[in-house]
């Protein structure tokens, strides 16, 4: 008779297992794959402009090679959009994305992403002046050399990523997919094993094996018979014990609560929320990381890149156009400012509107201008009428 004490060990480590969560592993999780990539792909669309800080206003430095790095061709094989997703990624999983910055004196040749699992530390032991560097395939390099995006990060070295923070959820979604796997294989049976009341010959294991082995590998053979004196015992339950598709929704409910997806993004609030907290979370450490690494110590005080997050309306055509057309009736945009945010060629409509539909301004000139009187006020001084008929006047009364 089998010793059931003996099987009882190995049948609890084949179930219960002890595998390590990877990335790898992480990534086959539908759930998680799909919430990753919606909030790579969301970011990577966000062009990043460079601005200069004047005296009385904010302007946009237009034509700087850097910029061009960041939205278009890297000087990598990945090109920006590629670059920004792969960074995401790193930083959502792994918890750190690295961008090494390729200076050739004061100008930048190239960004160029690590992939994350390439790249180690060597700290020093001071816990409070902390410094280290960076060590990609045995080779140092400073972490200035780096634009480097880390998450839930306590030495600024390294940071910490899903895969390794919500391993047992992740474990538990992933070992529920493989689970379904086996069951598919095997067209839905049960393990299990089977108790013998005598002992056995090698000649009749062996036929039990290839028989077992048929049936959970051929769903044509269904059925085994079992000889007097064995007995089958169930190891497993059924899916629908598990209550399988219960835990699938909620596994996946826990794990876009862990990345900070709302139930309902859908929804203009959902879509809010989904900017506001997986989105700009992101954009706002990246734009700190490229504020370091890609600008020289002089223009720091200045300059400072930033997302121009509008990108994000451009699907949305009614919510665009009706803040484009409160922009202009309250005065924050002109028309040619709303045509170029469309790439559209401007009209050379210089004017502002004041209030009732029927007052333009003309910031230029500092004119006032009223179509329903035909009217030019000058803010500081008289009609322009006015100032010429009172300046008749006097030149007449000084030669009477």
């Amino acid at each position: 008779m089998i010793d059931e004490s003996a099987l009882a060990e190995p049948l609890l480590k084949a179930f219960l297992g002890n595998d390590e969560m990877t990335r790898e592993k992480a990534m086959q999780i539908p759930a998680l794959a799909g919430a990753v990539n919606e909030i790579a792909e969301t970011v990577a669309n966000v062009p990043i402009k460079l601005y200069k800080r004047g005296e009385k206003r904010v302007e946009e430095v237009k034509g700087d090679w850097r910029v061009h790095l960041l939205n278009e061709d890297t000087g990598d094989t990945l090109d920006a959009n590629m670059m920004k997703q792969a960074l995401v990624k790193d930083y959502l999983l792994d918890g750190d994305g690295n961008i090494y910055v390729d200076w050739v004196g004061n100008e930048i040749r190239s960004l160029r992403y690590v992939q994350s699992n390439h790249i180690s530390y060597a700290p020093n032991t001071d816990v409070i002046f902390k410094e280290y560097v960076v060590l990609v395939q045995g080779k140092r390099y400073f972490p200035e050399q780096f634009a480097r995006v880390l998450r839930n990060t306590r030495d600024g070295m390294k940071g910490l990523g899903i895969v390794e923070e919500n391993s047992k959820i992740l474990s538990v979604s992933y070992n529920s997919l493989k689970y379904e796997e086996g069951l598919v294989k095997t067209g839905g049976n049960k393990k299990g094993f089977v108790k013998s009341a005598k002992n056995l010959t090698q000649e009749a294991i062996d036929k039990l094996k290839a028989a077992w082995r048929k049936l959970y590998s051929n769903n044509t053979e269904n059925v085994i018979i079992l000889n007097n004196g064995l007995e089958f015992q169930e190891a497993s339950n059924t899916s629908v014990e598990m209550q399988l598709n219960e835990n699938k929704q909620t596994n996946a409910k826990e794990i876009r609560t862990i990345l900070g997806i709302p139930d309902n993004i859908e929804t203009d609030q959902g879509d809010k929320t989904f900017i506001k907290y997986c989105v700009n979370t992101f954009l706002g450490a990246f734009m700190v990381a490229l504020n370091k690494s890609l600008l020289l110590e002089k223009e720091k005080e200045e300059y400072f890149f930033a997302a121009d997050t509008y990108e994000l309306t451009k699907g949305d055509a009614d919510k665009r156009f009706g803040a484009y057309r409160e922009a202009i009736e309250t005065g924050w945009m002109q028309v040619d400012e709303v045509r170029e945010k469309e790439n559209m060629e401007p009209l050379g409509l210089d004017f502002i509107k004041l209030g009732l539909q029927d007052v333009l301004y003309d910031p230029k000139t500092k004119t006032v201008y009223t179509p329903n009187t035909n009217q030019s006020n000058k803010i500081g001084g008289e009609i322009k009428g006015r100032e010429l008929k009172s300046e008749r006047t006097e030149i007449e009364k000084k030669s009477s």
